[in-house]
Parts: structure tokens; C-alpha cells; sequence
């Protein structure tokens, strides 16, 4: 699987917490911080599992 595909696929499961977030009035400065660490975690694992083995030679 694609790491671009991956990625715009986590950020569009991202984009309802933070819309979810904003609908309950948390301040924006802790949504921002969600968000960033959302990203984090999603390149993380977009990377994880994207990533080609490294051969045996």
C-alpha cells in the first residue's frame, strides 16, 4: 500500500475528532496539539507499514 494513500486516508479520520473537538468548544490551541499528535502517530504507522524489508545479502 502506498505511504501517500495511507497518510490521506489518516488524515481524513483525523478531520472528525478535530471537527468533533471544535463542536464542543475545546479551545483551539489543545485541538491544534491533538492534531499534531494525531499526524504524528499516523505517519508513524504509515511508515510502519509501508516500509520495504530490507534484504538478506
Amino acid at each position: 500500500m502506498s505511504f501517500g494513500i495511507y497518510l490521506t486516508g489518516f488524515v481524513v479520520v483525523i478531520a472528525g475528532p478535530i471537527y468533533g473537538a471544535s463542536l464542543m468548544h475545546i479551545p483551539t490551541h489543545w485541538i491544534v496539539v491533538g492534531g499534531l499528535v494525531l499526524v504524528g502517530i499516523g505517519i508513524l504507522t504509515g511508515v510502519k507499514a509501508t516500509r520495504q524489508k530490507d534484504s538478506a545479502t
